[in-house]
């Protein structure tokens, strides 16, 4: 059996369940906000001495043979329980338990969530992919408006987020790459808050989406200068038209992309590229977990089969 672990609402894990049906693969898609609804028993006779019942699923750890570490949703405590200490203790609890659970199916993985866990640090991915051979903008990480001045004092740069894009709460929004310029003494207590990545801009002629599935890569420009909102974040101003073209890489840059998901001891990534102006290839960022079906739907690129291949590897061993 193919364990799928995400939430109800996943429509990318979607895409993942029809191809295993087309193949008539055994799985299991584990929600996990239900959790609190199942019945657990977790033993000690072996790592897989497990399972898990709700309605509609009873799971053993004994026949899981792979896992697919989607989008997992928080459980979603009962809401006879209403004083916020004891529910947030009951988070704590489940949390916890699935974190056991997760280590206990460490082998099975295609990407092990505390790989991903560590693969989420930017900077840390810089360096990973500079090791790999990638061209990287320069780039500071600072919240020192002395430094971050000095920086933009060089050419045109941008800002972006060191690791949360959205803000949740009274005020939620999201926080889009953008260009910044000169800053000021007035900007030094919002600078102080919390740091930032300063990055050389690198003027685009198309952003490149590569999705890399083991040794597969699948990529794809989108065509993000046809619009100025669009020119530094192609997510930006929700422009639903943009191009998505099907490209093949140069052979030396789809090998880094391949070489440096492994280096972060994963199977999956969805690498942001930018090819520039002059035909050059850099290295932005790479989501360790990312969506990947709007690429398929929009291009036809075989992804989910990818997976699915990959998953069948790992179940085989």
């Amino acid at each position: 059996m193919i364990l799928l672990v995400t939430n109800a609402q996943d429509l990318t894990t979607d895409f993942i369940v029809l191809e295993l049906q087309r193949r008539g693969v055994a799985y299991a898609r584990l929600n996990t906000e239900r959790l609190p609804q199942a019945q657990v028993r977790l033993g000690f006779e072996a790592a897989d001495d497990w399972s898990i019942e709700v309605p509609g699923l009873k799971l053993s750890g004994d026949a899981v043979r792979a896992a697919y570490f989607r989008r997992p949703g928080l459980p979603a405590i009962d809401t006879e329980v209403r004083d916020e200490g004891e529910r947030a203790y009951c988070a704590s609890e489940w949390g916890g338990l699935l974190k056991t659970l997760y280590g206990r199916l460490e082998p099975r993985w295609l990407s092990a969530p505390s790989a991903i866990m560590v693969a989420e640090d930017k900077p840390r991915q810089l360096l990973a992919a500079r090791a790999a051979g990638f061209r990287i903008p320069e780039t500071l990480v600072t919240n020192a408006l002395e430094s971050a001045g000095r920086f933009l004092d060089g050419a045109p740069a941008i800002a972006k987020p060191l690791r949360e894009a959205r803000i949740d709460g009274g005020r939620e929004a999201v926080i889009f790459t953008s260009r910044v310029e000169q800053l000021s003494e007035r900007d030094e207590r919002a600078m102080q808050a919390a740091p930032i990545i300063l990055q050389r801009e690198v003027l685009k002629r198309a952003d490149i989406r590569v999705t890399v599935v083991g040794d597969r890569v699948f990529a794809a420009a989108i065509g993000s200068q046809a619009y100025e909102e669009t020119e530094v974040d192609w997510r930006r101003g929700g422009v639903a038209d943009l191009a998505h073209e099907v490209i093949d890489l140069p052979d030396t840059v789809a090998a880094r992309c391949v070489a440096l998901v492994r280096a972060l001891n994963l199977g999956f990534g969805a690498i942001d590229l930018v090819w520039d102006r002059d035909g050059e290839f850099w290295f932005l960022e790479v989501n360790p977990n990312g969506q990947w079906a709007w690429i398929e739907n929009r291009t036809g690129l075989p992804i989910a089969a990818a997976l699915v291949d990959a998953l069948e590897e790992i179940a085989a061993r």
